[in-house]
């Protein structure tokens, strides 16, 4: 019997699951991903169409890699909104992880990492910016398989 990847528990066959681009915004989200305190996370759905990627699902299951490409943890979707950016609070900034204490924190360093350059260059818009109705994709998740301690 053949197991569909989307399906599979095996590491080797499940998504990549990117946080941020590579360097230590990622390597401070895997870690914060490895000890509990990040259960949440934020993408845009411009990022989604830009790419032709489905939104996750439920029951989805990816891999989460650090900056060098390395498996650290298996992660499960448990949750999946999309809501425009005024909607976001409080409680899911702080799933988050990042150490937010506002809906205001959140919102400054979502959009200082969606206007950066190379986001910007990833969404193929040097001038890309976010408004409060831009839509955001609200995910929460689950870690089901530690691959390695620590980033």
């Amino acid at each position: 019997m053949t197991v569909e990847p989307a399906q599979s528990t095996d590491p080797a066959f499940l998504p990549k699951a990117e946080f941020a681009f590579p360097g230590p915004l990622r390597d401070r989200l895997v870690a914060a991903i490895l000890d509990g305190s990040k259960t949440a996370t934020t993408a845009l759905l411009a990022q989604y169409e830009h790419e032709g990627e489905p939104l996750p699902s439920v029951g989805r299951r990816s891999v989460v890699v650090d900056s060098d490409d390395r498996p650290m943890a298996v992660i499960e979707v448990t949750e999946v909104r999309v809501v425009s950016l005024d909607e976001v609070d409080l409680t899911y900034a702080l799933d988050e992880g990042e150490d937010y204490t506002t809906v205001k924190d959140w919102r400054a360093e979502q959009e200082q990492f969606w206007h950066s350059d190379e986001m910007r260059q990833a969404l193929g818009d040097p001038r890309f910016t976010v408004h409060d109705p831009t839509p955001a994709v609200l995910q929460r998740f689950r870690v089901t398989t530690r691959l390695h301690a620590s980033a």
